[in-house]
């Protein structure tokens, strides 16, 4: 399985595993991070799973809806690497992935 580097609010790195075909927002609450809340269960409706992803990554993602862009204009904490992580499909072409829960607004 890929690996995907999970960095929380207070900084801590943690290295998890997940299943190809799964959302980015699935394998992080799936490794324990409490502190991604997802209250809408991955239906791009609350910003509550935003993430920083690394700007390496960011051209392997897939373009952002307007959707997810709307949402994420709500945010104090956005910036050009942050992306609804519920929106973001999990697979090998992202194996080594890093991104940082964005604090809470």
């Amino acid at each position: 399985m890929p690996e995907l580097i999970v960095i929380s609010r207070e900084g801590d790195e943690k290295t998890v595993e997940g299943a190809s075909g799964l959302s980015v927002m699935e394998v992080i609450r799936d490794s324990g991070f409490d502190e991604l809340l997802a209250l809408c269960g991955g239906c791009c409706s609350c910003a509550t799973c935003h993430v920083h992803v690394d700007a390496g990554f960011l051209d392997r993602l897939p373009p952002m809806s307007e959707d997810e862009n709307d949402l994420l204009d709500s945010s104090s904490s956005r910036d050009d690497r942050s992306r609804l992580s519920c929106q973001i499909t999990f697979d090998e072409a992202l194996a080594g992935m890093r991104v940082t829960i964005a604090a809470e607004d």
